[in-house]
């Protein structure tokens, strides 16, 4: 998990320059994504809950505290904010969020928070990094899922991924994809993920035969082994499990031209009377090959992706933000925006409404929060804490890959096509339209 000082520099500096001015104002900033990666038609939000657990658990330690003091950047800030204030520092706010699995789209807000300025400010980094990671993880795994057409999706990817945390928390997110689980052992244990794994080269390599190899390996695990047979070669490979009389219950290919691979493979094991043995294919998968492996009629029965999946390699960061909506003046929450050239944010406090008919989401509504929702309209963001802690427990991550697999599908049939996806219509209210324009006016004014 991060800590407190999994953040950027300036925000300690904000922080800091916060507390010497005596502001407690409370403020609300919202996280969304500026625009889709080329090529996706939807993002599937994830990292939702790892970033509460992170809000409720969030404390700075003494050495933490110590660290900061010497840094020659804060050499100018008050004692009192290290002896005082960060050692009894907790996030107290008020958060909003999409539920985990849920498809969102650009400018649309994934999270808000709303809590005294210091303590938003000083999340930003972690809540950016969390929320916005997972998220890129989990709408690629969905992609891979419908390429896949129904056949299960494992992601392998911990051993390319950046870094051991990450590799657990890609696990994570592509269940929340839709996967049907996971290579990566820490995940399987900190989020109850199902684990899968066969052999590696090296225990085949490590033995006098193949047959040698295979027989020592079923014997240990049973009736759910499943053997790598490309080591040599993958035809030779089932001719001398069938010659042994063995019966796994799935052989692995991880190289060559997985078409000709697996239907060479099946064709071997079905004259052997291996007709239930499942084929499972890795190595160097994504949507677009495993898409082209089904058009095709390849005879596998499973797919493991690793690189493409726990890096999300297409579009490995996401373009994020999350900005400043709201500061409490006079009592009162007044909106704020950006305009920065190709910045620019909408102001003030956001809902949005997914409108659906007869089951088929149509179009989405970004509007004010107190806004009258749309006919057929169903708000997207539910509080998920208050004051600090967290309003329910977080849900099973089977409720949440199941919610996210039937979301996906309610939406438009051409905004999930892997190529080419229609741009999915999300209006911007009239209440909206008119608060910035009303703000644009005031500002004009007054720089006049």
């Amino acid at each position: 998990m991060p800590t407190a000082l999994s953040t950027d520099l300036y925000e300690l500096t904000m922080a800091a320059g916060y507390f010497e001015a005596g502001t407690g104002r409370s403020a609300t900033f919202e996280l969304s994504v500026r625009g889709l990666p080329r090529g996706r038609g939807y993002l599937l939000a994830a990292g939702i809950e790892p970033a509460l657990a992170y809000l409720e658990a969030l404390r700075f330690t003494a050495p933490e505290v110590d660290y900061l003091r010497r840094l020659p950047q804060l050499g100018r800030v008050p004692v009192r904010f290290f002896d005082d204030y960060l050692p009894g520092f907790r996030f107290t706010g008020d958060v909003w969020a999409v539920a985990e699995g849920e498809p969102v789209f650009a400018h649309e807000p994934l999270l808000r928070v709303t809590a005294p300025v210091i303590e938003a400010q000083l999340v930003e980094t972690a809540l950016l990094s969390t929320v916005l990671f997972q998220t890129s993880v989990a709408s690629r795994a969905s992609r891979m899922v419908r390429a896949a057409s129904g056949r299960p999706v494992y992601e392998f990817g911990a051993r390319r991924a950046h870094g051991a945390e990450a590799g657990a928390l890609a696990g994570r997110a592509a269940f929340i994809g839709g996967c049907s689980g996971t290579s990566d052992v820490e995940a399987g244990l900190l989020y109850g993920l199902p684990l899968a794994g066969t052999m590696a080269h090296s225990w085949v390599m490590s033995h006098d035969s193949e047959t040698e190899a295979f027989a020592r390996f079923l014997e240990m695990y049973g009736d759910r082994t499943v053997l790598l047979i490309d080591t040599y070669d993958s035809q030779r490979a089932v001719d001398r499990i069938a010659a042994a009389r063995l019966a796994p219950f799935g052989v692995r290919i991880d190289s060559g031209d997985l078409l000709v691979e697996s239907r060479r493979v099946r064709a071997r094991l079905d004259a052997s009377g291996l007709d239930g043995t499942k084929i499972f294919a890795s190595g160097d998968l994504d949507e677009r090959r495993i898409a082209g492996l089904v058009e095709r009629r390849a005879p596998i029965d499973v797919f493991g992706v690793g690189t493409a999946l726990s890096t999300s390699s297409d579009a490995p960061a996401l373009g994020g933000v999350y900005k400043l909506v709201a500061m409490e003046r006079a009592g009162l929450a007044r909106p704020v925006f950006k305009l920065s050239p190709g910045k620019e944010t909408y102001p003030g406090v956001k809902q949005v409404w997914r409108v659906a008919e007869a089951g088929r989401a149509t179009h989405d509504v970004l509007g004010r929060e107190d806004e009258s929702p749309p006919r057929h309209g169903r708000a997207l963001l539910g509080r998920v804490m208050r004051e600090g802690r967290r309003v329910r427990p977080a849900p099973a991550m089977r409720k949440i890959r199941e919610r996210a697999l039937e979301a996906v599908e309610e939406l438009p049939a051409e905004v999930l096509r892997l190529d080419e996806p229609a741009r999915y219509r999300v209006e911007v209210s009239e209440g909206l339209v008119c608060l910035t324009a009303e703000l644009k006016r005031r500002m004009d004014a007054v720089a006049g």
